[in-house]
């Protein structure tokens, strides 16, 4: 019994290694959501029927990769709280979706259905936000692990990342760390929102 259990850890083990290593390349279908991700129009179309709010604010995904992501949000006054700096709950959306790209990058060539959810949030401000912020999250890596794993055992798992508000100076402005908790479905509907179809 107990070689039995010993072997079915190690199967899953195994599963989850294989897994990971394809989370971390890109098939046809990740290369294309890069592509608009980043695209100057179907991008803000996705936002516009997705997250309006996102495309008020002019949040944009300037870098995407299975490694990281950068988003980028523009200073102004629709971006700005009565004390002239970038209001924070317009930082926490660039940093969320810094985070939750790399989410919907790593399960866009899998086939499957996902459901992903913020479970948990801490954040830190350390300078005045009076320029353009550039958000990066580089846990791609632990968004691979974390799928793979839960693909793996079937169970969900939850996953901390990071995303860091720099200046255009690089002087870090802020920083956010969200717990998401991704779960793999058996429907053939996805919750996971995914880019505009055409590019």
């Amino acid at each position: 019994m107990g070689q039995f259990v010993t072997s079915g850890w190690a199967y899953a083990a195994r599963a989850a290694r294989t897994a990971y290593s394809a989370a971390m390349s890109l098939g046809p279908a990740g290369e294309r959501m890069v592509r608009r991700a980043t695209h100057p129009i179907l991008f803000p179309l996705w936002l516009l029927v997705k997250l309006p709010s996102a495309l008020f604010c002019g949040l944009r995904i300037i870098e995407l990769s299975p490694a990281g992501c950068r988003t980028r949000v523009p200073y102004g006054w629709r971006m700005q709280n009565p004390f002239r700096s970038t209001y924070f709950a317009v930082q926490a959306m660039a940093a969320e979706m810094s985070t939750g790209v790399l989410l919907l990058l790593a399960t866009t060539d899998d086939g499957g259905s996902w459901s992903t959810l913020i479970v948990g949030l801490e954040a830190a401000f350390t300078k005045k936000a009076s320029e353009p912020l550039v958000f990066t999250c580089e846990g791609g890596d632990r968004v691979a692990a974390a799928l793979a794993e839960a693909k793996a055992t079937g169970q969900a798992r939850t996953v901390m990342l990071e995303s860091i508000g720099r200046l255009p100076d690089g002087t870090e402005a802020s920083r956010f760390q969200l717990d998401r908790k991704s779960t793999r479905l058996n429907s053939s509907h996805s919750s996971v929102s995914r880019m505009p179809s055409s590019a």
